[in-house]
């Protein structure tokens, strides 16, 4: 049985995350995924405090297991976020698009684990610092807000910068990329773009079709004049919002262009308008299954993988 000091820290069965994605990470999904052993997260994004919180009832009223919320450091209602996590006891925070040392404290004090989600080694070693209880190394693979460092070589340098356990994301879909993670010194992954494709997340089906569709250049980033590139799949409304940047619009206009777009993708399924959010891995979805059989599959994908390697390794007597 794979299991890191990752599912002793948050007292899960596999060390999997999925990640918090607003109007993607929704109570159906978070339950599914926590029942079957990894951590749920619910996404806040930039939610009313009122629907955050209806939110996190739900899942505490379906399940028992251990789950999490993300909280995007943008928000305009980041201390009513933070405020609904402590009174309702949610075990686990994420945070991300930003800098969460000034909250940490207060979950800490509260019992909640803190895990921020960091592309740079500067950050991971102020927020180990600030408390953090462990860390998401994510690589600009991923898809929406990333940074600008790739998985490979951005996991190893963390692992190496910090104490606490590190979580691995970016370009991660199945259990190769879990195995390449702990290779690297991660105690486990974080998968986001994977976790869509699933019967539970209640995503618009064009969204869940394009990333099936999807090969390995089908995303593209934009928003890098605004200083916090989003990697989406292409569409037209990214080639649209391209075109606003090489006319170097105020960055009012852009994100007023930007705005609702996420939204229109989840919820309404518009392929032309939405901004379908998304990483490198969906080159590497094919199907749509449950969150039980992901998190089963995944595993034993990767114990697989981890029992072959020793075969490789030959004793300085062997001849090749």
């Amino acid at each position: 049985m794979l299991r890191t000091p990752l599912c002793n820290l948050l007292g899960i069965s596999h060390p999997i995350l999925q990640g918090g994605m607003a109007w993607v990470s929704t109570p159906d999904l978070v339950v599914a995924v926590s029942d079957a052993g990894g951590l749920g997260i619910l996404g806040a994004g930039n939610a009313p405090p009122d629907l955050v919180e209806t939110y996190v009832r739900q899942v505490k009223e379906r399940t028992a297991k251990p789950f999490g919320l993300n909280v995007p450091m943008f928000s305009q209602y980041v201390e009513q976020v933070v405020d609904i996590c402590i009174r309702y006891h949610v075990p686990v925070v994420t945070t991300g698009a930003g800098n969460p040392s000034a909250i940490i404290a207060p979950l800490k004090d509260a019992g909640i684990r803190v895990i921020p989600v960091v592309a740079s080694v500067a950050l991971a070693k102020r927020l180990e610092r600030a408390g953090a209880d462990a860390l998401v190394a994510e690589g600009c693979e991923s898809g929406g807000h990333i940074g600008d460092v790739n998985s490979l070589p951005l996991i190893p340098q963390i692992v190496d910068a910090v104490k606490v356990p590190v979580v691995a994301a970016g370009g991660i879909a199945d259990g190769r990329g879990l195995a390449a993670a702990l290779a690297l010194g991660a105690s486990g992954i974080q998968m986001g773009t994977r976790f869509i494709c699933t019967h539970e997340c209640q995503v618009h089906v064009n969204y869940k079709d394009m990333i099936v569709k999807a090969g390995d250049r089908s995303t593209i980033t934009t928003g890098h004049s605004l200083g916090h590139p989003v990697r989406a799949l292409r569409n037209p409304m990214t080639r649209k919002f391209e075109e606003l940047e090489r006319q170097t619009l105020t960055e009012e206009q852009l994100i007023e262009f930007g705005t609702g777009k996420l939204r229109s993708a989840a919820v309404d399924g518009n392929v032309v308008e939405g901004s379908f959010m998304a990483g490198q891995s969906c080159g590497l979805i094919n199907d749509i299954v449950s969150c039980a059989e992901l998190i089963e599959r995944t595993i034993a994908q990767a114990e697989q993988i981890l029992m072959r390697l020793p075969g490789y390794v030959l004793s300085s007597g062997e001849v090749q």
